[in-house]
């Protein structure tokens, strides 16, 4: 029997995001720390199997309506078309959420496949500067990806750029006006403390009021009546041009709303993005435990999750986990 997986605070988990991978072969800035990275071994990671049983589960039980692959770089995945396969036959909104270095090659594959949806990250169109950020010269790539992902029919495809004061919030107006002319709509998030060189500090955050009045100033945008869940709070352009969206994680949260729940690679759940603790997951997946039960852990995680992640206060706690490490 359905019911609604509900935190103690009164908001529904309908949204799964789940990290198919910890690898990625980017290395940006925000996410993970240059050197250092220890991937996880291949029999830590959920297989296939594993994933399509859990968000069964989130299904069955609970009436999950969106699911989202993520990683570290879920492409890096081999044979990412075949999950997606296995998934799409869920009664879910099936998405990703990728670098979109490979999408030239697997968009048509994945939308074959039942991907519905892409979002693409894209923190420049300045060459040199996409190659700092992300320690990868492949700005071309990720443009082709992108409109491979038009052609492909993932839409609406997002484009995600996190702005990082004094590095590349000057691309602002550029970025919104690349949006308008792909037909894609970009998301300026702002910088969070998820990165893995913990190099994180208020004054880089370039809040989302600020974005909005320099994109006002040359596009003049008029806002969408209702949020509801979404972590974007989304806006029309004037002139008719598409949308555009910013992400105020930081310095307007939206964890009132909020109505996700986050899947590590190696199987433990996450109440929330900020989250310092964890349910594993797949000890229950391999210890013989029966659906009943493994919903019953799903169900005291989600009852553990806080009113919020209290960013920019004395009580933040921040996780121990990178931004790689947990799956956007």
């Amino acid at each position: 029997m359905v019911r609604p997986l509900v935190d103690s605070f009164g908001r529904q988990v309908l949204d799964l995001r789940v990290s198919v991978t910890d690898r990625c072969n980017f290395r940006c800035r925000y996410c993970m720390p240059e050197e250092d990275m220890h991937w996880l071994p291949r029999q830590e990671i959920l297989t296939f199997e594993e994933i399509e049983r859990v968000a069964h589960i989130f299904v069955d039980h609970f009436g999950l309506t969106s699911l989202r692959l993520t990683g570290g770089e879920p492409t890096a995945r081999a044979h990412l078309p075949e999950l997606v396969r296995r998934l799409a036959a869920l009664p879910v909104e099936l998405s990703i959420t990728t670098n979109g270095s490979t999408l030239g090659r697997l968009a048509g594959p994945l939308a074959a496949a039942g991907l519905h949806r892409a979002t693409v990250s894209l923190d420049s169109l300045r060459r040199d500067r996409f190659a700092e950020i992300t320690g990868r010269d492949v700005l071309a790539q990720v443009l082709e990806g992108i409109d491979a992902a038009v052609s492909a029919g993932l839409a609406p495809v997002k484009v995600n750029a996190v702005m990082v004061r004094g590095f590349n919030d000057d691309e602002v107006v550029d970025l919104a006006r690349f949006g308008r002319e792909r037909g894609v709509e970009v998301r300026f998030i702002e910088f969070m403390p998820l990165d893995g060189a913990g190099e994180w500090s208020a004054e880089r955050v370039v809040p989302a009021r600020e974005v909005l009045e320099r994109l006002s100033a040359v596009f003049p945008l008029v806002p969408f009546e209702q949020r509801g869940p979404q972590p974007a709070e989304r806006f029309r352009y004037l002139d008719g041009a598409g949308t555009v969206g910013v992400v105020a994680s930081v310095t307007r949260p939206f964890c009132e709303a909020c109505d996700r729940a986050r899947l590590t690679a190696e199987g433990a759940l996450r109440s929330c993005l900020f989250s310092v603790r964890e349910r594993d997951l797949r000890a229950l997946l391999r210890g013989g435990a029966q659906d009943d039960e493994i919903a019953q852990a799903i169900e005291d995680e989600v009852a553990s999750k806080w009113a919020g992640h209290a960013i920019g206060r004395v009580s933040f706690v921040r996780p121990a986990r990178s931004m790689s490490q947990i799956g956007g």
